[in-house]
């Protein structure tokens, strides 16, 4: 069989489902390639994820395609004998071309997977308990783990005793992870922070601050990874922007303690509430570092209103 690969989102972050997809057909002896719109007649199947509701659906891809991923609305999950199998982490290796465009795409250096999945605190925001139900425990760090990086996708790791006992043997086996989806700060007490503090940290570690009562609670989560001797490249934290200037309080906050925020519009499941011109634009002055650094919020508003034509 020949087995096509359509990765939707075409981002620099490698798509999981679809290195697992890979990894169980070339287990079957089968044929795995990426999608290309002329040899679409060729393929026996093709397998298209998209993680984001905002990616354009791709016309190119034939009616009988199998596509799944949140961007789609489509929340099934993989049969267990492909959720469960080692990634195949070569798939990305190759030059391929998608939407008339080529790319290198080099392999990760990272190994990249699930300790637990699902979420118990039902934030309004987060389509993560709606898709994946409450939290629990899901695999061993060694299932796919192949390199001495790992990047964890976890939700909610510290709410599973599980995520606890596979963060104690991370540490053991001397790895360097990224919990890149973050840490809920709520949870971090201190031996928790301990626990932390003895792990490698490749990435920054991220947190979340994403309403002006989670302040407190991000402070004290530092002040104790600090204090436990947590030694990442850097504190990150994300900001979630609904209204504007209540994020910027946040946001100076968390600039006062020293972490690195990272603002993200809010957008909903349906991708039908797109972030305004003044969100997007705080947005660009918190990320855009030599902005952060350089100008107020206010001011580069002021600015940017003023050029655009733009409405106080």
């Amino acid at each position: 069989m020949l087995i096509a690969l359509h990765d939707s989102d075409d981002t620099n972050f490698p798509n999981l489902a679809l290195m697992k997809i890979a990894a169980w057909h070339r287990q079957q002896g089968h044929e795995v390639v990426w999608y290309a719109p002329d040899e679409a007649a060729q393929y026996d199947q093709v397998f298209s994820s998209k993680v984001f509701s905002w990616t354009p659906e791709d016309s190119s891809l034939p009616p009988w395609a199998v596509k799944s991923g949140t961007g789609y609305g489509i929340f099934n999950t993989l049969p267990d004998a492909v959720e469960h199998i080692c990634p195949d982490y070569s798939i990305y290796r190759h030059v391929h071309e998608r939407r008339n465009s080529r790319r290198k795409r080099p392999e990760p250096e990272y190994s990249l997977g699930f300790i637990t999945r699902g979420c118990s605190n039902n934030c309004s925001w987060c389509i993560v308990p709606r898709k994946e139900g409450e939290v629990r425990a899901h695999a061993d760090v060694e299932e796919f783990c192949r390199h001495r990086h790992v990047v964890l996708l976890d939700n909610n790791v510290l709410a599973h005793d599980h995520g606890i006992a596979q963060i104690e043997k991370m540490a053991r086996l001397g790895l360097r992870v990224d919990f890149n989806q973050g840490l809920d700060a709520r949870r971090i007490d201190g031996p928790i922070a301990r626990r932390l503090a003895s792990l490698g940290w490749f990435r920054p570690l991220r947190l979340a601050c994403d309403q002006k009562g989670q302040m407190p609670v991000v402070e004290r989560a530092v002040n104790l990874l600090r204090a436990a001797g947590a030694r990442p490249k850097e504190y990150f934290c994300y900001v979630l922007v609904t209204d504007v200037d209540e994020a910027y309080e946040r946001t100076m906050f968390l600039r006062g303690l020293g972490l690195a925020p990272f603002a993200q519009a809010y957008r909903d499941f349906t991708n039908d509430t797109a972030p305004t011109i003044k969100q997007r634009l705080y947005c660009r002055w918190v990320n855009h570092k030599a902005l952060f650094k350089s100008i107020l919020w206010p001011d580069y508003w002021e600015q940017e209103r003023t050029r655009r034509g733009l409405a106080a």
